[in-house]
């Protein structure tokens, strides 16, 4: 009789590429779709996929850490099946969907059940040891850039022929993946490492409530919230930012896309290793902060647009952040801990993502526009005049302002890791390795 197979990195790995290409594939045909919804009107198609973005992200917000904690109970096998099998019936409804009612219910069936990245690195830090966990988030983030690379530019070929047909093909990945992880994916977590269920920890105020008994890994949330805002209005502004400043076209838009995936990809599956390796978790993180902050200043104010792929080097070059934050706080967590806690971090991405955009092409539209006044939706229009003010004062009238406001975002969660680090880990951030890090090494 065969032994059952063993986990590792690698199986984790082609499901995170078959989930992001599949993602991938929507993103130049989904907006085109609601605006075929919305009879062909740009303001109000534009309008209603905000929204539709936005729901999304709120029910990825409240469901991440329930599936987190679902995984801590169950094991990461049964609740990657289960996001896998939402993706799919997402990708159906949306091929066959009539109006735009029934976008709404397949984005939060799909919201709802996206816990496949939070899970994901729940279970490498199931099968990788503590000093090589850095490498192994690494890989997801090459997986991650692979699948964007591919998603989108197959994504736009088969748009052409029918706006209907990505959502198809994404359907088929979605359906393959999950006989993939049916068949070969092997469970990560042991049963002595599991823990009850409890909803004090998956609902998402709860499990934010339950970060207070890890002060290390609290402080980094508030840092990661701020990264995942300015990152959200950095990909929904890109668009417009670039056609209205340089006047790229959407070949041009998907080609620095694809630009940005490979840069990232590569970083990923290459420099995070030897950085994290060299600086320590801590002094990889405020690296990769302080790039970002440059890359987003040098987005805001390049004059000419062969600039930006200059800068996307450096802005490649802060995917350290990620895979040394990931490695950080599986040090700093038990073993049953793990999904929720990945399952909090997962719901702050989403929580972010809901606000970003809203503040990024607000900040931009009143950067260009000829009319000094911000009107805010209706339930914050009294605060129109009080907001009109402090812009006017205080923000510069530039079409790089989103840029200009992520990057201070950046810088305010620098200093906030610095903060838990001197608290938590004093000497870590300046010291490189701390001595418990260089024991697990040796």
């Amino acid at each position: 009789m065969s032994s059952p197979r063993q986990p590792a990195v690698g199986f984790i790995f082609v499901t995170m590429v078959l989930s992001v290409l599949g993602f991938g594939l929507l993103i130049p045909v989904l907006p085109a779709l609601v605006k075929e919804f919305n009879g062909g009107d740009t303001a109000s198609g534009s309008h209603m996929y905000g929204v539709l973005v936005g729901v999304f992200a709120l029910l990825q917000f409240i469901g991440s850490p329930i599936l987190g904690s679902l995984s801590d109970r169950f094991g990461r096998r049964k609740v990657i099946l289960l996001s896998l099998a939402g993706s799919s019936i997402d990708y159906v409804i949306m091929a066959l969907a009539p109006n735009l009612a029934w976008l709404f219910v397949a984005r939060c069936i799909s919201g709802f059940t996206a816990g496949v990245l939070a899970t994901a690195n729940a279970y490498v830090a199931d099968v990788t040891p503590p000093e090589k966990r850095a490498q192994s988030f690494g890989l997801l983030g090459a997986a991650f850039g692979l699948g964007f690379i591919i998603g989108p530019l197959l994504g736009g070929f088969l748009g052409s022929y029918s706006l209907r047909l990505p959502f198809w093909f994404a359907a088929g990945c979605a359906a393959l993946n999950w006989l993939y992880g049916f068949f070969v994916l092997p469970e990560s977590l042991k049963p002595e490492n599991r823990r009850p269920f409890s909803w004090a920890r998956a609902n998402p105020i709860g499990a934010l409530q339950a970060l207070k008994r890890l002060p290390a890994v609290r402080g980094l949330a508030e840092s990661y919230f701020l990264v995942m805002l300015a990152q959200s209005m950095l990909f929904s502004i890109w668009v417009l930012y670039t056609g209205h400043r340089y006047g790229w076209d959407t070949r041009q838009v998907g080609l620095s896309l694809c630009a940005v995936g490979v840069l990232s990809a590569v970083v990923q599956a290459t420099l995070v290793k030897k950085a994290v390796t060299a600086l320590g978790d801590s002094r990889a993180m405020l690296l990769g902060f302080s790039l970002s902050i440059t890359a987003q200043l040098g987005y805001g104010l390049a004059p000419v647009g062969w600039m930006i792929y200059v800068i996307m080097g450096i802005g490649s070059l802060a995917g350290i952040t990620g895979p040394a934050l990931q490695s950080y706080i599986t040090k700093h967590v038990a073993p049953n801990e793990q999904g929720a806690v990945q399952g909090v971090f997962s719901g702050l991405m989403s929580l972010a993502g809901i606000p970003g955009p809203l503040i990024a092409t607000w900040a931009f539209g009143w950067a260009i526009s000829n009319n000094p006044a911000i009107r805010l939706p209706w339930f914050f229009s009294m605060f129109d005049h009080a907001v009109t003010w402090l812009a006017t004062h205080l923000l510069p009238r530039h079409p790089g302002l989103p840029f200009f406001l992520s990057a201070s975002l950046v810088f305010f969660a620098l200093m906030l890791a610095v903060r838990s680090f001197q608290r938590h880990d004093p000497g870590h951030a300046v010291a490189g390795p701390g001595k418990e890090e260089v024991r697990r090494m040796n």
